[in-house]
This record gives C-alpha cells, structure tokens and sequence, in this order.
C-alpha cells in the first residue's frame, strides 16, 4: 500500500467518516492479497500501529535533541542519540515490537509510549486502570454499561486482568542494579479470604540507585500474623539473588530483629529507622493532651545540625518525660543507635533517609485501591492490584518512580562518606 493510494484524513474527522471507511477497506484489500492477518502476530494492522508508535518515538527523539538523525547541526550539541531498547507492548489487536531510541544524557522521555508502560490503552486498558482503583469485577462490569454502554461479561474482566499476570512475574523476578544508595523498607496490611478472611502483611522495597531514580524493587505477601523480621530476612535475600549486593542506607521501621536482618543481608549498609515511625509510636504512649509539646521536643531532636545536639537536645527531652512516660523514653534509648545516622548527613540526603516518606505515600495508594474491597477472594488479587498501583504513573503528579529532584548534590555526599563503594558504579 503506497502512500499516495492512502485517502487523506482531517485532524478531526472521526472513526467512522469516509476517509476512516476508505483506510479500512484498502487494508482489507491488502490483507486478502497477500493472505495475511489483519490482527495479531504478523497481522497486517498489527504492523501498522507498529509504525505508526515507532516513526512517533522518532519524531519525539528529534524534537528532544533538536535536530533529525545525522543532521550536522547535531554535532557538538552535547547530547545525542544512543541506539535502542527492545520493548514489547500489548494492544488490543496483539504485540507490537517496538525499538524505544536512546539519547547519552538518559533524558529522553518518550509520551508516544511512556517508559515503564507496556499496555496501550482501550478495552483492557480500562478495565485494568478500574481494577487498580480496587473495583470489583461486577463493580467494573456495571461501570462499562452505564457510562460506554457496553456489555462485558465478569469473566472477560477476569481473563482480561489475569492478563498482567505474566508482566507481574515478570517485574517482580526482574534483575536489579547491583548497588543502591538507598533502599526503603515497610509492610502494610490487607485483608485477603483463603479458608476464612485474614490480616496479610504486604512487604515494600523501594530503591533509589546511583543515579538518583527511585523504583519499587519487589511487593510480597506475608502469611497472616504480622510484620516479622523473619519474613523480611526471606525478602531481603530475594533482593539479594536478584542482583542488589549492596545497599548504601536502608531506613526501615523500629521492628524488633530487623535491622540484625538488613546486616546479614548487606553487612556494610547503614541502617537508619524512620523518624516518621519513631515520632508516631512515641506518641502512643502519651496523652494527647501533652502532643503538641512532645512533638515539638522531638523535632528539635531530629532536626538538630550535629549528633552532639541531637544528643543534648534528647536529655532535655528524656528528663522532661521520663517519669510520666518511660516507655516512651526507652523506645528512643533502644533505636538511637539507626537513629542518628543521618545527622550526619547535610539537608538533601537527610531527607531521602530520615522517613520512609516515598512508601507511607505508596501505602497510602495501596489502602485507597483495597479500602472499597474490604477483603480480597485470594491472593492472586490482591497482588495484582496492589502491582498496578505500585506501578502505575500519573500525569502531574509525584510517582513512585521518578528521578529525585537536587540528586547530583546528594551524590557528591555519598561519595564523600561512601567513596570506595561507590567509584565502580558511577558512569
């Protein structure tokens, strides 16, 4: 099919004008002829919607760096294109393989078909973006009817959501770097029926490489009966089989046993507790009466420039509560040694490693998408959703992955107290 058989269409003509009618017909013409598929492997508009995504990434690429392939006003502009990454992505009419271009500087990001995305939009595009709000199949079933007056049977919805199946596994048994310089570990519950329902817990790694990107590096659901620093050595060592070797800090909550967990894992990580969660079980051993005062001490606590300030600044606040609330002050006295690690460190690495901030925020997505379902039938449900949350984007908002913002000044600080583990990694 040449170009100039091709009827021209207007920007804004619609599905089923003329022109639309007069495309589809000429496939079909080409289609017979040559005895090929219009759909799947090898279909003919399968190839199509091929070209059309990769001359769209080329056309991007250019825009980006500002000059056309082997274009002469590209030389010595300082960035420029940088081969290929193989990226297959699923539509409705089958898998497209798609060659994503690269540029040196790693700033290329592509809106024809976003990094991380391996679905495109229509049919299972909705109703798997439904499914990830936490509605049920019956829920998303009677959502398609009412607002696109489409019939679509529960087991459809189902077949269609089992669908990311695979790219689940795939992505949670995917290699990882061998070196992070933060790794941010929490658990959450959920409510999942196996013979009876039960409280789940749900472990989270998130990692922020030497590059300054923060990924979610791996989901798990734990057996019912809480948070263990058992089920954590098992996860951490997954981690580990994975290609992650090493983990420059590792801020995690004040569970019992699971900081000895993080050093048998990676023996030279530096293992801070999250102040978040410090503040937060101080607080329940107090009268709610005394937390304003008390939340203002511990500010100035873990706001202080030096750990000798620090210091002080926690006997001031263990001799004022120390009799009225001794569990309070002990709970501080047992985690002081993987709190003060980040004192340190100057004000932009303090706020990467302070507080599990990046999770409490991916948990937060996670309760929204499982508050409407109360419970899940199984666990297979529950992480598929709990995946699509972990790894969906949104537009113009903060993401689970993403490059930190001021990263370059953060790395000139590992490096400083990091040097030696650090200088192989760095590109």
């Amino acid at each position: 099919m040449t170009e100039e058989r091709l009827p021209a269409v207007p920007v804004s003509a619609l599905p089923d004008t003329a022109a639309m009618k007069e495309w589809a017909e000429l496939l079909v013409e080409r289609a017979r002829s040559e005895g090929v598929e219009l759909t799947g492997d090898g279909g003919l508009l399968t190839g199509l919607v091929r070209q059309v995504l990769q001359t769209g990434l080329e056309v991007e690429m250019a825009d980006h760096l500002g000059y056309e392939r082997h274009a002469v006003e590209g030389r010595g502009t300082g960035n420029s294109r940088n081969g290929t990454t193989p990226k297959t992505v699923k539509t409705e009419i089958g898998e497209v393989e798609l060659a994503v271009p690269r540029d040196r500087a790693g700033t290329f990001e592509p809106v024809t078909v976003p990094k991380h995305q391996r679905r495109l939009d229509g049919l299972s595009g909705n109703v798997i973006s439904l499914y990830a709000k936490g509605l049920t199949t019956g829920e998303i079933q009677a959502h398609l009817e009412e607002i696109y007056d489409t019939t679509v049977s529960r087991e459809t919805i189902s077949k269609i959501t089992d669908e990311i199946v695979e790219d689940m596994t795939v992505w949670q048994n995917r290699p990882l770097e061998p070196l992070y310089a933060v790794v941010l570990i929490d658990a959450i519950v959920v409510k999942v029926r196996d013979t009876q329902v039960a409280n789940r817990p749900v472990y989270v790694a998130i990692g922020v490489d030497l590059e300054g990107h923060r990924d979610v590096l791996g989901l798990w659901l734990g057996p019912s009966g809480g948070e263990g620093a058992k089920q954590w050595a098992t996860m951490l060592g997954e981690l580990r089989n994975r290609g992650l070797v090493d983990a420059l800090i590792v801020c995690c909550d004040g569970l019992k046993g699971l900081p000895e967990s993080i050093r048998t894992t990676w023996p030279d990580a530096t293992v801070q507790t999250c102040v978040v969660h410090m503040v937060r079980n101080s607080l329940r051993y107090a009268s709610k009466k005394h937390w304003g005062q008390i939340t203002r001490q511990m500010r100035n606590i873990y706001t202080a420039p030096t750990v000798a300030a620090a210091e002080a600044h926690f006997d001031a606040f263990s001799e004022d509560w120390a009799q009225t609330y001794p569990a309070m002050i002990r709970s501080w006295e047992n985690s002081w040694d993987e709190f003060v690690p980040f004192l340190e460190f100057p004000a932009e690495l303090r706020r990467v490693v302070y507080t599990t901030n990046a999770i409490e925020s991916l948990n937060a997505r996670f309760r929204r998408a499982v508050r409407h379902r109360g419970h899940f039938p199984n666990e297979q449900a529950a992480m598929k959703v709990l995946y699509l949350v972990a790894t969906a984007r949104k537009k113009n908002r903060e993401n689970m992955t993403g490059r930190i913002n001021g990263w370059k000044t953060i790395l000139n600080t590992l490096t400083v107290h990091y040097g030696d583990r650090i200088a192989d990694h760095i590109q």
